[in-house]
């Protein structure tokens, strides 16, 4: 199958108007992006054989609706990034931020170093490592993730990876508010505090995304 090769036609927002204006200067890179996951996703195990038929909701749009709370971060992670959802996305839309992509598995870190090459994205990093591999020597102050794993685990995680007033900003589901309640007590262990649930709309008529921010208390107080 061709990259150029029409993969869109079940995708109720593939040919929606607002998409442009919504990625703005991102555009044209995150188009490029949506096709090289149409055509190579399903096929190297990236995504589920349905999951194209829903790419900009679930996926793309999905990803963007965590720029709001990562722009002006000095860096960011994206802790387990798999596809590159959301780390490329939110690299295309904020070129200027360095962004490291960390993943442990090495056909995704291939996956991820072919992306990146082949969509210019000159302030990326892609790290093959697990998160404790590289706490003692990579800071970063914001750490986002995708379907990684239950806060609580995630919290263990990211930590290790902040300056002393970063954050960890989570993409979670439904059950976020729970999920939250549960694991306040692995927040506190891992010197996270302040911890919110947000509703973060992206274009009218598509499911909001709920993100999660935690943040890293200053010099562990």
């Amino acid at each position: 199958m061709r990259l150029d090769e029409d993969t869109t036609s079940r995708d109720p927002l593939a040919d929606d108007p607002r998409l442009p204006g919504y990625f703005g200067d991102a555009w044209a890179t995150v188009l490029r992006f949506d096709g090289l996951l149409r055509v190579h996703g399903v096929e190297r195990g990236l995504l589920g054989p349905r999951e194209t038929g829903r790419l900009w909701e679930r996926h793309l749009l999905n990803s963007a609706a965590v720029v709001p709370f990562v722009t002006g971060a000095a860096s960011v992670l994206d802790l387990g990034s798999g596809a590159g959802l959301p780390g490329v996305v939110v690299a295309a839309m904020l070129p200027t931020t360095p962004v490291t992509l960390l993943e442990p598995k090495e056909r995704r870190v291939r996956w991820l170093a072919e992306v990146v090459d082949d969509l210019g994205l000159t302030n990326v990093t892609v790290l093959r490592a697990r998160a404790e591999d590289v706490s003692a020597e990579l800071s970063v102050e914001v750490v986002v993730a995708r379907a990684v794993g239950p806060l609580a685990q995630l919290y263990r995680w990211a930590a290790p990876l902040l300056v002393g007033g970063g954050r960890l900003v989570a993409l979670k589901g439904d059950r976020a508010a729970d999920e939250v309640a549960a694991g306040g007590r692995a927040a506190q262990r891992a010197g996270l505090s302040a911890v919110t649930v947000h509703t973060a709309p992206t274009l009218d008529g598509t499911a909001p995304t709920t993100v999660v921010v935690a943040l890293h208390r200053e010099n562990g107080d």
